[in-house]
């Protein structure tokens, strides 16, 4: 039988990966003279495509201007998912996880007649450097133009930047 590496799972249960039913958050690493800039996607329910309008892209930005633990960067809207980039606002930051509960819980006060609108949890990463956020920022913002809901991505209605993340 051929070798095969191992990465962040137990050897011993290798179905523990296909069991898995959320994706694993994992603390974000400070490392010297470096931004901590995480990449976030969260889903619509049942991906109904409900998130690209005027209603809900409103009511994310004042969550999000309000939220105490991230700020959030640049974001795209998509009909049924989300992808931001944050970074912690404060030292000692609580999870991702925990902090997206925290604003799609706020929202969902906010649009009672769209729920349930959130799928339950959501995917990050943390970005590794100039280059990743850029490729990251490139690959998203085209996603209008990919499904063609827009010629040109700058047409997009549904995306922002509310802090500059700077690398």
């Amino acid at each position: 039988m051929p070798h095969r590496p191992v990465f962040g799972y137990n050897a011993m249960n290798e179905n523990s990966v296909s069991a898995r039913k959320h994706p694993v958050h994992m603390p974000f690493m400070e490392r010297h003279n470096q931004p901590v800039i995480i990449f976030v996607t969260i889903c619509s329910h049942q991906r109904r495509p409900v998130l690209a309008c005027h209603q809900v892209h409103d009511a994310l930005i004042r969550v999000w201007s309000e939220s105490r633990q991230y700020l959030v960067g640049c974001y795209i809207i998509m009909p049924d998912h989300i992808h931001l980039f944050c970074s912690p606002a404060v030292h000692e930051a609580e999870g991702i996880a925990s902090w997206g509960r925290y604003w799609k819980r706020a929202v969902s006060r906010q649009l009672n007649d769209l729920n349930p609108l959130w799928q339950r949890d959501c995917w990050d990463t943390q970005l590794r450097g100039v280059s990743h956020y850029r490729e990251k920022w490139d690959y998203v913002r085209d996603n209008p133009v990919r499904k063609e809901f827009v010629a040109d991505s700058d047409d997009w209605k549904y995306q922002g930047c509310l802090n500059e993340l700077r690398w």
